[in-house]
């Protein structure tokens, strides 16, 4: 059996938007074969702009940006200019976020999101191809409509007009979705193998059936947690970090079927009290090691590669952590990232 080959994916962060370029370059470097950027408390695609101006190789996806309360233009425009600036390497990730989210912090109207994210790709791909090839603007739905341009709004057409489309997927509906419409799923770290095993891909599978494609061209990204590093010390302290943000999110009701699949639902209406109270130091605590072990695959450098291809196996992306800016690390994750890859 030929061995599993990663997409190996890594985060640069908007936070400090002039040390992006370097972060970049240091991902080029050691050999990761894309970079993300997450939409957390600044905007997904501004990192990825510059990580495009100072790599050549690097693929470069958001990993998500928000779709609702953005207008289907705004995010055509941005993909289309980072595509035509990164010469094709641009792969456009979407998630829809939660009502709370959309409502309370984006002040955005919810509406089903199942099907507004299936108009929402539609819209997309209709602009860009009415942009590629001039043709009349003609798409209807019930939450959007593109049928009006001009010559002065066309952004025209672009040497890689193929931008490929991936969403956030936990939930068996938007699941479905991903197999009927997407190029790829980014899995929510919120993972374990026995919910992509029992519900993600059934679901991938089925979606893809609707529309007579196969499961096998939806890629998959993510998958879990990563916890490694030099020696045990390290592992324990990343495999920490990991159980804080188990907490966080088990404690949001919409990710409560991955624990229900364990048998933990009691565990997650716990964290969602707790949560409800302003308890967020004190959650971590709540969870148990099996749990966290759960939602990671852990190991120290030398054991991560196999327990990795044993846990990702039908995965095509996965998220390895950086090594910290030191150089007695980067050697041995250069190592690992050929290992991983294939390179």
């Amino acid at each position: 059996m030929a061995t599993q080959r990663f997409i190996v994916e890594a985060g640069v962060s908007g936070e400090d938007l002039w040390r992006v370029p370097a972060a970049a370059r240091r991902l080029e470097a050691l050999g990761y074969t894309a970079a993300i950027s997450p939409e957390v408390n600044r905007d997904a695609f501004l990192p990825l702009l510059m990580a495009a101006e100072h790599t050549t190789r690097l693929q470069l996806a958001t990993s998500v940006a928000i779709a609702f309360p953005r207008a289907p233009m705004i995010v055509a425009q941005l993909s289309w200019d980072l595509q035509r600036f990164s010469r094709g390497r641009f792969f456009l990730g979407l998630g829809s976020q939660v009502r709370k989210h959309n409502e309370e912090r984006f002040a955005v109207k919810w509406t089903a999101p199942v099907s507004r994210m299936r108009e929402y790709i539609q819209t997309l791909r209709a602009i860009w191809d009415h942009w590629q090839t001039g043709g009349k603007p003609a798409f209807v739905g019930d939450h959007y409509r593109f049928t009006y341009s001009a010559p002065f709004f066309n952004a025209g057409p672009i040497e890689h007009p193929r931008i490929p489309i991936a969403i956030a997927a936990v939930n068996p509906a938007m699941c479905r979705l991903a197999g009927e419409l997407c190029d790829g799923v980014r899995l929510h770290n919120f993972c374990t193998r026995a919910y992509l095993e029992q519900t993600i891909l059934p679901n991938i599978a089925a979606g893809a059936a609707r529309t007579g494609r196969s499961a096998a061209t939806v890629e998959l990204s993510g998958g879990g947690f990563i916890a490694t590093g030099r020696d045990d010390a390290a592992v324990a302290k990343a495999l920490e970090g990991i159980r804080r943000q188990v907490s966080f999110y088990g404690s949001t009701p919409a990710y409560v079927g991955v624990l229900d699949a364990h048998g933990w639902g009691e565990l997650g209406a716990r964290l969602n009290a707790m949560s409800r109270r302003g308890e967020w130091d004190t959650m971590a605590a709540a969870i148990p090691d099996d749990v966290v072990r759960a939602f990671a695959t852990v190991g120290r450098y030398d054991e991560i590669v196999p327990r990795l291809r044993a846990r990702c196996a039908g995965i095509g992306r996965i998220a390895f952590p950086p090594p910290a800016e030191e150089a007695r690390d980067e050697g041995t994750v250069r190592e690992l990232l050929q290992e991983l890859t294939g390179s």
